[in-house]
């Protein structure tokens, strides 16, 4: 299974253009992502850590883009990936906004870590469930069909929620207490510093 490391993710995205706003969203769902992913393995099951680091990283890789175009990120982000040789990863970001199926297996899946795990940040703040669908509700709802499609997939990720946390040690509102602090904006702003001195000196 080929998948980007970290510091390959943090270069993608800088190669998207990705939004300041939209990198600091990512590397939230990361972290909850992270921690949910070390939990469960440690109760039942195995999960593949760095294929869900790299998907929480690059779930919303073509949504700045999405804003202009119109485009459902979800399916191009899953379409850029491939492109780039990451099979994998590419069907876990085709499913962060819906699962292709709910609940497929007893264990829990890389796809559904990551799927909740956006479902609990708002911009750059770990939420409570109900309050991320209450943005969505805001933000997307108000057309009929929107709005029922927000409220169903809310009803799932409750669902998804009792799964996951099903075992462990602690429950939903104790994830952002739980988060470890880590150097993943440093790197990523170095890495960025890199590319644009690169770039600079090759304009010359």
């Amino acid at each position: 299974m080929k998948i980007p490391s970290p510091e390959e993710c943090y270069r993608i995205m800088i190669g998207m253009s990705m939004p300041d706003h939209i990198v600091a969203h990512s590397f939230q769902v990361c972290r909850v992502a992270v921690l949910l992913t070390k939990s469960r393995a440690a109760v039942n099951g195995s999960l593949h850590l760095g294929l869900v680091e790299a998907s929480a990283l690059l779930h919303d890789i073509t949504k700045s883009r999405s804003f202009q175009t119109g485009e459902d990120h979800a399916s191009t982000g899953e379409a850029y990936l491939a492109e780039l040789g990451y099979p994998a990863v590419a069907e876990i970001i085709g499913q962060h906004v819906l699962l292709n199926a709910y609940f497929a297996s007893e264990a829990v899946s890389e796809a559904e870590i990551v799927n909740y795990a956006d479902k609990r940040v708002v911009h750059d703040r770990i939420v409570p469930l109900d309050e991320r669908i209450a943005y969505l509700l805001e933000r997307y709802g108000t057309e009929e069909q929107w709005r029922r499609r927000i409220l169903i997939n809310a009803e799932k990720s409750r669902e998804m929620e009792s799964r996951i946390f099903f075992g462990l040690p602690f429950t939903p509102p104790e994830v952002g207490r739980r988060i470890a602090r880590d150097d993943r904006l440093q790197v990523f702003s170095s890495i960025r510093e890199l590319a644009a001195g690169s770039g600079g000196r090759s304009a010359d």
